[in-house]
């Protein structure tokens, strides 16, 4: 006979077993099995959707009903954040594939990928669990980048990510990657600590149209060098923010692309190739075009004149 005892069954749930037999008599959820001596075997599928929908809605009756309708259920972030702090690869692996059953990568990566780690992230400590999502999180993200397809637009996008190993910010800066590279557009990715006077040659090859700051490991100083530097073999790329990474200095402006992934290349790509109804946009001066361009992205004070080299 196929399930899982009653200790264990209440072990993954967090109740005591007279608490997980209780629910059975009372709602007739989760329904086990009986074994030729009359030991209870629950449906390992069952305590699953139980425990997601606790979860998600904090109350056993609730849960109960929720669990009852939807079986296994969608893969969900709290499923996977479950997954994740049981060190369980096989189940985050089976759980993502699940959800791009359901959802395009993009969903897949921002509303259960990005939520599952970010719950993980304690403040204060860097808990084992939170590493290990972290760590598999890379490696799904890595394969996806793999597999994008070739570049579709002429636009060449330059992300310099401020962040380090095991970041939050980290793993946004890959998914913005994956996103942006699924969206048709040439990017590369580096960090601020490139050799400034060896940058020429990846400049000349990706010939960047915009570039995005993103991490929190970098000071103003050194953001202001690498633009300045870009600008000077690049001429007319356009400067963007993402997750924050440019303190708020109040002396010029910076176009913010905000918090997640998909409304990131949503921005940047209204501000790269404007609708058709913006034609006029096209043909004008690149000065005057980065003045009015806030049509199509909000802009906020950011950088010093000098830091972006205005």
């Amino acid at each position: 006979m196929s399930g899982i005892r009653t200790n264990a069954a209440a072990a993954m749930l967090g109740v005591s077993p007279n608490t997980l037999r209780s629910w059975e008599r009372r709602h007739g959820f989760p329904s086990p099995q009986r074994s030729a001596g009359g030991h209870r075997h629950y449906s390992l599928d069952e305590i699953e959707a139980l425990r997601s929908s606790l979860a998600e809605t904090q109350n056993v009756s609730s849960a109960i009903s929720l669990a009852r309708e939807r079986g296994a259920g969608p893969s969900t972030p709290s499923r996977l954040t479950a997954a994740f702090a049981a060190f369980d690869e096989d189940a985050a692996n089976r759980l993502l594939e699940e959800s791009l059953g359901l959802r395009s990568v993009e969903r897949t990566i921002e509303e259960v990928l990005l939520d599952a780690v970010a719950t993980l992230d304690q403040p204060g400590a860097r808990a084992a669990e939170y590493e290990f999502a972290w760590r598999h999180a890379t490696g799904w993200l890595a394969a996806q980048r793999r597999m994008a397809p070739p570049a579709t637009r002429h636009h060449g996008v330059l992300v310099f990510d401020a962040s380090a190993p095991c970041d939050l910010d980290a793993l946004h800066a890959q998914a913005l990657e994956v996103t942006l590279r699924r969206a048709g557009l040439r990017t590369l990715t580096l960090t601020p600590s490139i050799d400034i006077p060896r940058l020429g040659r990846a400049l000349r090859a990706l010939r960047p149209s915009a570039i995005v700051l993103t991490g929190h490991r970098v000071t103003l100083d050194s953001i202001g060098r690498l633009v300045y530097a870009v600008r000077s073999t690049i001429a007319g790329v356009d400067v963007f923010d993402y997750r924050g990474a440019v303190p708020d200095t109040g002396a010029s402006t910076v176009t913010r692309l905000g918090e997640q992934p998909v409304g990131a290349r949503d921005a940047l790509l209204r501000h790269l190739d404007p609708p058709p109804s913006a034609t006029a946009e096209h043909v004008a001066p690149p000065s005057d075009l980065a003045r009015r361009s806030d049509r199509h992205v909000d802009r906020r004070p950011e950088l010093a004149p000098a830091a972006i080299g205005a």
